[in-house]
């Protein structure tokens, strides 16, 4: 009887995953927090946190009506942080500019530092521009925000111009460098005299380090952060038309689960630039493992993965072997879309729209560590969807809760400084 070359193939695949499994080093979850002064944020911002060992057992099978889909359910939460009235917003003929940068996730840490920053100031916040990491490619704020909701979350808090002022240019503009979540010594000891002496500064937040732990206490500072980063981004009507679409599809294509999908930040070409291990650290996960991950914790074949991977690569094969229900934007976008959202020079909108699915998907994977990652675990906790498992290699069999992300197990993560 001849042989399939495909199923030898598939056969082959299985062993080597098995093995590889076996050889994984025994390390919790991603690794923790490493700082970074180069300006970037550090790719290894993943905790650890104790797992529950286990015997080497075959993956389990279960059913969808009784996996993991219903894993840690969050509560409903509502603002802690206090809008100041309209009189405390104070009047400066200063202008504060500044540019969002590098995708979603840096936007709302962006975002934040610069109402902190206007509002200690007494300046004037300019719109920001959105630019992308080729020069010339620049977009206008409301291509992909909303400008009003914008504007009118900030009403009272600091005075938002829409256009930067034509009499203001390159050579009136002091350019400041500012830590992500500055502090008010460092506002007053490095910005303030700055700004005092120019009159205008334009910001350029750097990341030390990726840090969204929780602060103990909400003083007017972190409230104002926390009021910039969850209640002042909206997307504009169009863009959201088209996560809206995506995620209907990815609905529809998930019946056999009652509509619920995974979400995983899976990107070849990031884990290319990072490799998943630097002397010993775990920064990211390849395809293979978050297959046998997801199978280790009770998913069937039957279920239903978008990818941030914006078009198919040979690379996720392995994942799609495992999973056949694994999609990509290329595959599930409206075919009327793509032109505008896929295929465009810029890589922004797949980044927002990314960035957005995965917020609001029924459980979120993320196989990269970093601002991504942080940063929607952060929308997900504000709005209760704390289904956010990190993968671990822990050898045996286990079940989800116990790859429940440290940012809700522990509530260390800021979202609950700034809800409650």
């Amino acid at each position: 009887m001849a042989v399939d070359p495909r199923q030898v193939m598939a056969g082959f695949l299985t062993v080597t995953m098995f093995v590889m499994l076996g050889n994984m080093v025994k390390r919790d979850h991603f690794d923790p927090l490493e700082a970074n002064h180069s300006g970037a944020p550090s790719d290894y911002d993943f905790d650890n946190v104790k797992t529950t060992q286990h015997n080497i057992e075959t993956l389990p099978s279960m059913s969808m009506s009784n996996g993991p889909w219903k894993v840690n359910a969050g509560p409903d939460l509502k603002p802690c942080w206090t809008k100041p009235a309209s009189e405390e917003a104070k009047k400066s003929e200063g202008f504060v500019t500044f540019s969002l940068t590098n995708g979603p996730e840096y936007h709302v840490s962006q975002i934040a530092d610069a109402v902190v920053v206007a509002r200690y100031l007494g300046a004037t916040l300019v719109l920001p521009d959105i630019r992308g990491s080729k020069p010339g490619d620049k977009r206008n704020f409301g291509d992909i925000y909303d400008m009003d909701k914008f504007v009118k979350s900030l009403y009272g808090v600091v005075r938002v111009a829409k256009y930067q002022p034509p009499d203001i240019s390159a050579r009136n503009l002091a350019v400041v460098r500012v830590p992500n979540r500055v502090s008010e010594n460092h506002i007053a000891e490095q910005i303030n005299p700055i700004f005092r002496t120019k009159g205008n500064i334009r910001l350029a937040t750097y990341f030390p380090s990726v840090n969204m732990r929780k602060t103990e206490e909400i003083s007017n500072l972190n409230s104002l952060a926390c009021l910039a980063m969850f209640g002042t981004l909206e997307l504009q009507p169009a863009v959201h038309e088209v996560v809206d679409s995506i995620i209907e599809r990815l609905r529809t294509l998930s019946r056999k689960s009652d509509g619920q999908f995974i979400a995983v930040d899976l990107r070849v070409e990031m884990l290319e630039k990072k490799g998943c291990q630097r002397s010993g650290v775990k920064s990211c996960y390849s395809p293979e493992e978050i297959a046998l991950f997801l199978r280790k914790i009770g998913f069937d074949k039957d279920t239903t993965i978008y990818l941030t991977q914006s078009r198919w690569d040979s690379r996720l094969d392995a994942l799609k072997d495992f999973f056949p229900r694994t999609y990509t934007k290329e595959g599930i976008m409206p075919v009327d879309k793509k032109e505008k959202y896929l295929n465009s020079e810029t890589t922004e909108f797949e980044k927002v729209i990314d960035y957005y699915i995965c917020s609001q998907s029924d459980i979120f994977v993320p196989a990269i560590s970093g601002l991504f990652y942080a940063n929607v675990a952060g929308k997900r906790i504000a709005s209760g969807r704390t289904q956010i498992l990190v993968p671990a290699n822990v050898p045996g069999s286990a079940s989800a809760p116990d790859f429940i992300s440290p940012y809700v197990s522990k509530k260390n993560h800021l979202a609950y400084s700034c809800f409650c």
